[in-house]
């Protein structure tokens, strides 16, 4: 993957380098002081960082109408430690915050990232994704917005290495057979369903998928590829790959995921 750099200006009187206008998303957010946050940010060039942005929850504050998640913004920061200081933000451009269930499919991205992605870790073309899938949460109907959420998914999969060879059983590296179904097991790849197992998808689908994501526009295909689904395997690939991240994550059931069914419960 090919990791672009951000603009660098070094200050003389301080060893601390100050990155400017940096293209970033909030992830999240809590308090540091009575009248600062510490926020948590995806930027393109240098991957997740931790700002503390001063002064950030006084009323007067600049920061506190940018500071929002799931828009683009431009941040400026200096510091070499842990957490550094943000010094200006603005808004990037192009949607703003989505709204309604859009919303919690948003933070539902964020806690995948929070989770898996590692502090100073640089994911420039999965920052272009992440982007682009806030987009489309934003504009596009709810027809689109799970499919897009199982292509976010898989791409970030991939972007980790934890994404098998979709043309092959995982453990004996035979080719798929397409009339015969296979699920994804972490750790394991895929391989063949088992009697007293959940339904997988067959190999002929699993064959697509993996072409897809190694498409010219992975995204953009791949949410082709789940919305032509049947409800069936699409349903089935969810479940798996919920169950794959949940593994990664080292968790039973991620925050926003329970607090989506609580909401459905209600």
């Amino acid at each position: 993957m090919k990791r672009g750099c951000a603009v660098l200006a070094t200050n003389r009187a301080s060893p601390a380098s100050r990155v400017l206008e940096e293209p970033a998303f909030v992830l999240q957010s809590f308090d540091w002081s009575e009248s600062s946050l510490i926020v948590e940010v995806l930027t393109r060039h240098m991957g997740r960082i931790t700002l503390v942005a001063k002064g950030a929850k006084r009323p007067s504050s600049n920061f506190r109408p940018i500071l929002l998640p799931l828009q683009l913004i431009k941040v400026s920061y200096s510091g070499d430690a842990e957490i550094r200081t943000l010094k200006s933000a603005v808004w990037g451009g192009g949607s703003v915050m989505p709204k309604g269930e859009a919303l919690l499919s948003g933070f539902y991205l964020n806690e995948l990232i929070l989770r898996l992605l590692q502090r100073d870790d640089p994911h420039s073309e999965f920052f272009d994704v992440y982007q682009q899938t806030v987009s489309i949460l934003t504009t596009q109907d709810d027809s689109v917005k799970a499919p897009a959420l199982r292509s976010f998914e898989l791409l970030l999969l991939k972007d980790l290495g934890w994404l098998p060879d979709l043309s092959r059983q995982s453990l004996t590296l035979q080719p798929l057979k397409d009339s015969e179904s296979y699920v994804w097991i972490a750790e394991v790849g895929l391989r063949e369903v088992g009697e007293d197992e959940q339904a997988g998808l067959p190999g002929s689908l699993w064959r697509t998928l993996g072409e897809s994501l190694s498409s010219t526009y992975p995204l953009t295909t791949l949410i082709r590829c789940c919305a032509e689904m049947a409800s069936q395997h699409r349903q089935s690939l969810q479940s798996q790959l919920r169950s794959v991240l949940h593994y990664h994550c080292g968790v039973s059931k991620l925050r926003t995921r329970q607090f989506m069914m609580d909401l459905q419960s209600l």
